[in-house]
C-alpha cells in the first residue's frame, strides 16, 4: 500500500480539521453517489420484476411486452394497465421510490405543472415531468461536467503554464501575448453562435468550454514554475543532463501543485455555473436534458408555480455552496498563506 509523505499527512489533517469543508465534503460524495445511482431512484420501469417464476431486470435490460403476455413485440410498458395487470396476476414488480424517469410525463395530473402530491413530490414541470427525478438526472449532469472541464482543463493549464514558466523568455512571451488575445474573446457570444449552427451536446459543449477554460490555472502555474526554475535543485539537474521533461514534471511540478489544487475546486464551481446559465437562455444541452439551468428557466416562466424555481434554486445554490466551502479548506489546508480555519 502507497504511504503519503509527512507533508501529505499534514496537508490532509489540516483539512479535516476544517469542519465546514470537511463535512461539505461528505454532503457532497452523498449527493453525487445518489444521482449516480438515479437509475435506481427515479425510473418509470421496475427495478425487479417475477413472472410465473421467471425473474427479469427491466432497469438494467429491456423486454418485449410478448414476455409478459402481450401480443406485440414491442418494448414493454410497465404503466400501461394491461402489462402491470398481467404481471401481478402471475408474479410482482418492485419499483424504485420515484417512479418517474427525468423524461416520463405524468398523464394523471389534471394541469401542467402539477403542485406538490404524493405521486410527484416536488411536482411536476409544465410539461408533466416529475421535478424530483429531474433534479437528481440533473444534479449528475451538472457534477460530471463540471468533473470533467474541471479534470481536462487542469491537465492543458498545468501543461501550458509549466512549457511557459520554466523556459521563461521567447516562450513566455509569446504565451502571453497568445493569452491576451485568447481571453479577450466573447466567450459567451462565440458560444451563443456556435449554438445556433450546431446542436451541442454533452461532449461538443465540453469541447468548446475547454477552449477557454484552461487559461485560469496557467497564470497560477507559471508563476510557480518562474520561481523555481533558478533553484539550486534544478540548476543542478539541468547540469548533470536531466531531461528537461523530468525536471519540470518530476521536480518542479509537486511544488506548483499546492497552488493548483487550492484552485481546482473554484474551477469546478465556474463550469456548474456556466452550465446552468448556457442551460437557463437556451444555449446549453439539447431541449429536454435534465439540467438545473433548464429547471430556473421553467421557473422564470411558471411564476404561477413556486415550487419549480425554488426547487432549483435551492439544489444549484446547494451545490455551489459546498463546492466553495470544500475549495475555503482546500486553500486553507495547502496554501500556506491562507486563511483561518473554521
Amino acid at each position: 500500500m502507497a504511504e503519503f509523505s509527512p507533508h501529505t499527512v499534514r496537508k490532509l489533517a489540516a483539512f479535516r480539521a476544517h469542519r465546514r469543508g470537511w463535512y461539505s465534503l461528505w454532503v457532497l460524495a452523498v449527493f453525487f453517489a445518489l444521482s449516480m445511482c438515479a437509475e435506481l431512484v427515479a425510473n418509470d420501469k421496475p427495478l425487479l420484476v417475477s413472472y410465473k417464476g421467471e425473474w427479469f431486470v427491466p432497469v438494467f435490460k429491456s423486454y418485449q411486452e410478448t414476455q409478459f403476455g402481450g401480443v406485440l413485440p414491442v418494448e414493454a410498458d410497465y404503466r400501461d394497465p394491461a402489462v402491470s395487470e398481467a404481471i401481478r396476476g402471475h408474479g410482482f414488480m418492485i419499483w424504485p421510490p420515484v417512479r418517474f424517469s427525468y423524461d416520463t410525463v405524468n398523464y394523471a395530473a389534471e394541469l401542467y405543472p402539477a403542485p406538490p402530491s404524493a405521486q410527484n413530490w416536488l411536482g411536476t414541470d409544465d410539461q408533466g415531468r416529475d421535478i424530483v427525478a429531474r433534479v437528481l438526472y440533473g444534479f449528475r449532469l451538472s457534477i460530471l461536467f463540471g468533473f470533467g472541464l474541471c479534470l481536462v482543463s487542469s491537465a492543458v493549464g498545468i501543461t501550458a503554464g509549466a512549457v511557459q514558466g520554466y523556459y521563461g523568455g521567447a516562450v513566455d512571451l509569446v504565451f502571453q501575448r497568445f493569452m491576451e488575445i485568447w481571453s479577450g474573446m466573447p466567450v459567451l457570444y462565440l458560444l451563443i453562435i456556435l449554438s445556433s449552427i450546431v446542436t451541442m451536446g454533452f461532449w461538443s459543449l465540453l469541447g468548446v468550454m475547454l477552449l477557454f477554460s484552461w487559461m485560469g490555472l496557467v497564470h497560477v502555474v507559471r508563476a510557480e514554475f518562474l520561481r523555481c526554475r533558478q533553484l539550486d535543485y534544478v540548476r543542478a539537474a539541468r547540469a548533470i543532463g536531466v531531461r528537461d521533461s523530468t525536471i519540470m514534471f518530476r521536480h518542479i511540478l509537486p511544488n506548483a501543485m499546492v497552488a493548483t489544487i487550492s484552485y481546482l475546486p473554484f474551477i469546478f464551481s465556474g463550469a456548474v455555473t456556466t452550465l446552468t446559465s448556457l442551460d437557463f437562455i437556451g444555449f446549453g444541452m439539447p431541449p429536454g436534458s435534465p439540467s438545473l439551468g433548464e429547471l430556473l428557466a421553467q421557473g422564470k416562466n411558471n411564476l404561477q408555480a413556486p415550487w419549480i424555481g425554488l426547487t432549483a434554486f435551492g439544489v444549484l445554490g446547494t451545490l455551489l455552496c459546498l463546492l466553495v466551502f470544500i475549495g475555503e479548506a482546500v486553500r486553507d489546508a495547502f496554501d500556506p498563506n491562507g486563511g483561518k480555519k473554521s
